[in-house]
């Protein structure tokens, strides 16, 4: 910590953090979790634990005049045994909306991925650090802090050399959007840069992202967490995971896309619900699962080892999938007017993978990202779209 100031010290809380679903006291501080602790217990496996504790979407928000912020933490980051270790993740601080600095926090705790199958890991305990924000206007202005979506951050102090005020209620739609590991934010650049973050960011809408890198399975404990959680749009992102674990056939993928939607019915009724089917990833087109690593030299890339003569059988593949959800879709529809499907290749095509290649062959770069909300933006907050803001 730097001592050139007159440190004020403020207690992080609740009201301070957004895009959250739960927080969780620790030795440290707080741990902001995009599950709540009822589904958490059911969490079957390493994957989506590390996946659901990365916070993709969670920022603290408030109001101040100082020119200098620190916020101390204690990250977790995630390396594969026999790759380079990432780099550290990034904190963007944005100022009245608009990314005015980043920062980074070395050291802590490294979880090492020993089998990039089963996702087993080891954890090694490290020292907490401290992000550091400078040469902030100094005039009363809106803060964000986005986290970064690919590390476990625990939120230990925040120290400002202006005092902290609550930020105002903006009024906005809070959107709750639940998808795989490109809706976690896989190969953006920053946080605020995953598709949604872009998204909420150029639609003036509240984010809170469940998207949960390789666990978007259509699990029940999703389902009532997203039916428990306040939203004005809610947006459902299905497909690729169930592919390329090879979680299930046909037979038990359709009741499970009716159980999912009518447990979120439950508490959202009538809220506008959009079910996005998988982007473009030719890979799994039409060849079923299991998804393997095809390791080039020190390049990951990703193919598909299932047999596309099994589709016979009920094994799916992403267009076994896209149309079994239009199906759905439109037979529910009959009977809920704000239920829509969108197909996912609208967002990331043909044409886009010819500009924006898929770098692993599964997840788009930074400008594929940027590709997908401007889609996204268009197609479901533009005129005429499901979430196209209704006139007074």
């Amino acid at each position: 910590m730097n001592t050139e100031h007159d440190w004020i010290t403020t207690r992080v809380t609740a009201n301070m953090v957004r895009g959250f679903l739960d927080l969780e006291p620790t030795a440290h501080g707080l741990l902001p979790h995009r599950l709540p602790a009822r589904a958490r217990r059911q969490i079957p496996d390493d994957q989506l634990a590390v996946a659901e504790a990365q916070p993709s979407g969670v920022r603290l928000v408030f109001r101040t005049r100082a020119t200098v912020i620190e916020l101390d933490t204690l990250p977790t980051k995630r390396v594969y045994q026999g790759f380079p270790a990432p780099a550290d993740g990034v904190y963007d601080l944005l100022v009245d909306g608009a990314l005015a600095t980043q920062a980074t926090v070395p050291g802590g705790n490294v979880r090492t991925v020993t089998d990039m199958v089963t996702q087993t890991s080891e954890l090694r305990e490290g020292p907490a650090g401290t992000a550091r924000f400078t040469g902030l206007p100094a005039r009363d202005k809106d803060v964000e802090i986005w986290l970064p979506h690919t590390e476990i951050t625990e939120l230990i102090a925040l120290r400002t050399d202006a005092p902290v005020d609550t930020a105002p209620d903006n009024g906005r739609r809070v959107w709750l959007h639940h998808g795989s590991s490109i809706s976690h934010g896989s190969n953006a650049a920053h946080p605020s840069a995953t598709w949604p973050a872009l998204t909420a960011t150029r639609s003036g809408v509240e984010l809170v992202n469940l998207g949960f890198g390789g666990s978007a399975l259509l699990d029940p404990f999703t389902a009532r967490a997203m039916r428990d959680t306040p939203a004005d749009l809610i947006s459902l992102k299905i497909g690729i995971n169930i592919v390329n674990t090879d979680a299930m056939r046909l037979r038990a993928f359709t009741p499970a896309v009716h159980g999912f939607l009518d447990t979120i019915r439950e508490g959202h009724p009538t809220t506008p619900l959009l079910v996005v089917s998988a982007l473009l990833c030719p890979v799994q087109e039409d060849t079923p699962g299991p998804l393997a690593p095809d390791f080039d030299g020190k390049t990951l890339r990703f193919k598909a080892t299932g047999d596309p003569a099994e589709r016979a059988a009920g094994r799916l593949t992403l267009n076994v999938i896209r149309d079994e959800l239009s199906r759905i879709v439109e037979e529910r529809a009959a009977d809920d007017p704000d239920l829509h499907y969108l197909d996912g290749r609208d967002l990331y095509g043909e044409a886009d993978y010819a500009e924006f290649p898929l770098p692993d062959e599964v997840h788009p770069d930074p400008a594929g990202h940027r590709r997908i909300a401007e889609n996204f933006v268009r197609i479901a907050f533009g005129d005429g779209g499901p979430f196209a803001a209704k006139s007074a």
